[in-house]
Order: structure tokens, then sequence, then C-alpha cells
């Protein structure tokens, strides 16, 4: 029997993103894609899952073999390597599930994290962003909508500009949780969470082994999870940022920052709180934005 799958509904461009490239993406059985809005666990979720692939393996180089299909400025020879893979393919995707092609043969991972986590982690992303960066985003030919610019200094007006502008100066947040939110219940469709990953990061991976119906032996599970943890990816930056980190200021170690949570609460006001808090609420209805506050509810 046929897996009925969500269709595609639209196309979406902006500096970043060209949605158009996933409609001729010749899927194989058991190819793996990453979606996340961005800056929620997306490399930490590709490390888990090329961790489970390759049986804790230490010298996969996730974003050297993982990329992300709808960047629009990677070379076409960075895709080529991709469709000359011969080994179970991961790649990733910061699409709303609707602008995303979804076939049978995949599994999709969808990682979350509440939005004002989410955006302090991209403000140290977009900040430490070097020339070359927006250069590349907003010359390679193609470009369509606004261009990208350096943030705003003051990363609490940056951060309530994203809130009030829905993703502001990147895509929207509150669609890109929804539709996926919306397809939770698809069985090629899993749902995770920063949170949990924080919290029970060997339980969450051996849900996410199940899922993916990848048998670790017992053997291998230790040097697995060590390679998922935070400080192991720190230590080894050089190999999950994108181009080794070459596009960020700091380098490799910038990319791969601090992983923690709660750092918007010594700097939004309890009225700023209150504002996301609201608009999570009124966009995603009260069982996603619990979700997408805490983790818990799928």
């Amino acid at each position: 029997m046929t897996m009925a799958v969500p269709k595609k509904t639209r196309e979406l461009h902006n500096h970043h993103m060209d949605s158009t490239v996933w409609n001729d993406f010749e899927f194989r059985d058991g190819d793996v894609i990453v979606g996340t809005y961005g800056k929620s666990g997306t490399t930490w979720t590709q490390q888990i899952v090329g961790q489970l692939i390759f049986q804790g393996d230490a010298d996969v180089r996730i974003a050297e073999i993982s990329p992300w299909w709808d960047m629009r400025i990677i070379p076409p020879e960075v895709r080529d390597m991709v469709r000359a893979q011969t080994h179970r393919r991961v790649v990733k995707t910061h699409l709303p599930a609707d602008a995303l092609v979804m076939s049978p043969k995949a599994k999709y991972i969808y990682v979350a994290r509440d939005g004002r986590d989410a955006i302090w982690s991209m403000y140290n992303h977009h900040a430490a962003f070097k020339p070359m960066v927006y250069d590349m985003f907003n010359n390679t030919p193609g470009l369509v909508g606004p261009p990208l610019t350096p943030p705003d200094p003051d990363i609490r007006r940056y951060a309530m500009t994203w809130v009030e502008n829905d993703g502001a100066p990147f895509w929207s947040f509150w669609e890109n949780i929804a539709t996926w939110w919306a397809i939770r219940d698809q069985p090629n469709v899993k749902l995770i969470h920063f949170n949990r990953l924080k919290a029970d990061l060997e339980g969450e991976m051996r849900g996410i082994a199940a899922f993916l119906d990848v048998d670790l032996p017992a053997g291998r599970w230790p040097a697995a999870v060590e390679h998922c943890t935070f400080d192991y990816m720190k230590a080894h930056a050089e190999r999950y940022a994108p181009m080794g980190g070459a596009i960020w200021e700091g380098g490799a170690e910038t990319f791969v920052n601090k992983g923690t949570n709660g750092r918007w609460r010594d700097v939004l006001s309890a009225e700023d709180s209150a504002r996301y808090e609201a608009l999570a609420l009124e966009k995603l209805g009260p069982d996603c934005a619990r979700w997408l506050a805490s983790g818990e509810g799928t």
C-alpha cells in the first residue's frame, strides 16, 4: 500500500532559500531529511542521524556530506556530491513543510526550539558573518526579495523586530512551526525538540534510531552518544560547521556556540516575553505553543 504524503503547495524564495530545487530531487529509499526553522538544533540533529547511520564513527564530517539542499547559493558540485553518494543520505532543509517535496521513500525529522532561544542563537550566527557572506547572498544571481544586511547591534531590538515581523530578516517562524506540526502524525515524520535533546540525549537518540530503523550495536552506543554531546561537538567544531566555519568571525567555534537556553531572560522585559507568548498562542494554538515552549505534548 502506497503511503499518502502531503503535497507541496507553493514555492518559497528569499536571500537564503530556493524551494524549487526539491522539485527534481531523486529520492531513494531511506533518505533522511532533517528540517528546522534554523538555529534550533539542526546541526546537532544531523550529527545524531549521522552517528546512528555510520555506527558512531568519529571521523564522519556531517557538514560535508549533509548540505542544506534548498540553500540557493551552494555550488552545483555540492548537489552532484549528494547524488553520487552510495550510503544512506542525510540532507537538511529550513523550508516550511508545505514548500517542501515529501516522499514516502524518505524519513523526515523536524527539530524545534522556543523562538526566543532560537533568535538568540540566530543573532550570534548573523552578527558574526564576514563581509563575504553578504556578497554571496546578495550578489549571486537569482536573489528574490530584499537583500541580507548586517544585524541591528542592539540584541533586544533585533529580537523584537524578529518577533513583530515574523522572523525578519529571515523567514516566517510561525508558518514554519505550524506546517510541520500539522503533519506530525504522518508515519514518516518525527518531531523532536531541543529541550528534550538536552534533557535526555541518549533516550532521544534511541527514539530517533527506532524511527529510522537503525540497529546500533550495544557496544557502539557510548561512542555515538559521546560524539553528539555539545562539549564534543564544540571541541571538534571544524567537523560540523558549514565550510569549516570560514564564513564567521571566530571560525567554527562561533557556529557551534553555546547550546544554552534562556539567555533572553536577562534582556527581554516581561512585556516583551508576554508579546512573544501571545503571538505563539495566536499563530499556533495552545497545543503547538505548549510543545514549542517546552518540548512536551507531541
